[in-house]
């Protein structure tokens, strides 16, 4: 464990994770998103709590695009039986074993997948579903929506930025065909960030509005979905609805 722990002091990390011996990574930001993780984790937390009760969690949950492995952590310490962190960058599974295996933690995996190479038949389906900070990277978000719920069996958390919406209706080839406009997406540019290890690998991003991401949920599947209110002292944008955390039930 020793030397598990020098290994992860050797150098700077994206997340702070409290290690066993009391310390903590230093991270290369110098806590500067410290607070966008938390908020997220005490959104993600309030509802575990409710919807899966302390010894009550012989759960399987899977965390799409687990960066570091953060989350996955987190839910391995609150007593989820069996996590599975998925991340496309083969650097990112290494940090994550690195630190579960410093923190002892023998209920959870990772796997080194893009999430569109997932085969939920072979995967099966999980009790929650994580997608935080994926979509609003990916240029198929809609095909996310889709994977997110063919894996799940319960609860999917689903964190996003979000663009500001547009309503009305509009002539569909013609003015006999007159649709609703169900919400926008924006497109981002990072096609020359793609080497950074907190953006998308294609470079293309489509943004969903609110009204577009919680439409979407309940035609990729989802009976029904719920925006979750921030706490207090939240992280800026999810305080202001620049991002939001949405779930979205089976």
């Amino acid at each position: 464990m020793t030397d598990l722990l020098e290994r992860v002091h050797s150098r700077e990390w994206f997340y702070r994770f409290e290690l066993p011996d009391g310390t903590a990574t230093a991270t290369y930001h110098g806590g500067g998103l410290d607070q966008i993780h938390e908020t997220r984790w005490n959104m993600l937390e309030s509802i575990l709590d409710a919807e899966f009760p302390a010894g009550q969690r012989n759960l399987r949950a899977v965390d799409l695009a687990a960066h570091q492995g953060w989350f996955s952590v987190h839910l391995a310490q609150a007593g989820i039986a069996n996590v599975t962190g998925v991340d496309t960058r083969a650097e990112h599974v290494a940090d994550a074993r690195l630190i579960t295996a410093a923190m002892g933690l023998s209920n959870v995996e990772f796997i080194h997948s893009d999430v569109f190479d997932l085969d939920p038949k072979a995967l099966g389906t999980f009790d929650l579903v994580l997608m935080l900070g994926l979509i609003y990277h990916l240029e198929n978000p809609i095909g996310a929506l889709r994977l997110a719920r063919a894996l799940c069996g319960r609860l999917c958390l689903i964190e996003t930025q979000v663009v500001p919406g547009m309503s009305g209706m509009v002539d569909f080839g013609s003015y006999h065909f007159v649709r609703p406009l169900r919400g926008s997406f924006g497109i981002i540019d990072e096609t020359d960030e793609t080497h950074g290890s907190e953006t998308g690998t294609t470079g293309i991003c489509l943004v969903p509005s609110i009204q577009a991401l919680t439409w979407l949920l309940t035609k990729v599947g989802f009976s029904r979905c719920q925006i979750l209110r921030p706490p207090p002292g939240a992280y800026e944008q999810l305080r202001h609805g620049k991002r939001v955390m949405v779930a979205a039930w089976v």
